[in-house]
């Protein structure tokens, strides 16, 4: 009867630890697929579409916050994917963004950030260690909006077009010093202990829960429309 007892008292605390693994990632990702469909909702002031049919990979970090007041450093969790040989996106790995150089306009504690990587090296980078931007690869505040979109061909020389998104504006940001790094602890929490970022990037993780899997599903949604609307101009 005791032994019996044991068990069932096991299962019932195990059970709001399952219930609970991987909550603080799903909300992460359910925060990066908002911050994804509030930007592109305006192609007015948002990514040009060219841009966003061409990158190679996107990370979107929502809720980058002041980390300290005398160094002025600023820290945000997020997800990055990238896109296979057949133009589908990965599914996304967790990362983490800090830096203490990173360009908010005056007063602004918290803002949301989107990476556009332009090619495969930046992110070959992050996978294997830290990744710091403008060392490891070119940066530059992105251009924006359907303005922008007649000039991009001789604009995009970066490697990588940072943006960020505070007090309903919209912008190009300089990330120069900025460092990127998995999140292996989120990872963990979704892919199971043993997935590495490149058996995520891959696809050779196990499934990752549905809030994850609608960022990904987000992206591809938001690059569809961009490749339709670059046709258009066609």
């Amino acid at each position: 009867m005791r032994r019996h007892f044991t068990v069932l008292l096991s299962l019932c605390l195990l059970m709001p630890l399952s219930a609970f693994a991987g909550q603080k990632e799903d909300d992460r990702a359910n925060d990066a697929s908002r911050v994804l469909s509030e930007i592109l909702r305006i192609p007015e002031d948002s990514i040009p579409s060219k841009l966003l049919n061409e990158a190679q990979a996107i990370a979107v970090i929502p809720d980058v916050v002041k980390a300290g007041f005398v160094i002025g450093g600023r820290r945000g969790k997020g997800l990055i994917a990238v896109r296979g040989s057949d133009g589908t996106w990965s599914n996304p790995s967790f990362m983490i963004l800090t830096g203490g150089s990173i360009g908010f306009q005056a007063g602004v504690q918290s803002a949301d950030v989107i990476l556009v990587f332009r090619n495969g090296r930046g992110v070959d980078s992050i996978v294997n260690g830290k990744f710091t931007l403008g060392a490891d690869a070119s940066v530059a505040a992105g251009p924006v909006g359907r303005s922008a979109q007649a000039s991009t061909d001789e604009q995009l020389k970066a490697e990588i077009y940072s943006y960020s998104r505070a007090r309903g504006l919209f912008a190009g940001i300089s990330l120069d010093g900025a460092v990127m790094q998995i999140d292996k602890k989120a990872n963990a929490a979704i892919y199971g202990r043993d997935a590495t970022s490149r058996m995520i990037l891959e696809g050779r993780a196990e499934k990752p829960s549905d809030a994850v899997v609608g960022f990904r599903d987000k992206l591809e949604e938001s690059t569809a429309k961009a490749a339709n609307a670059v046709n258009a101009t066609k």
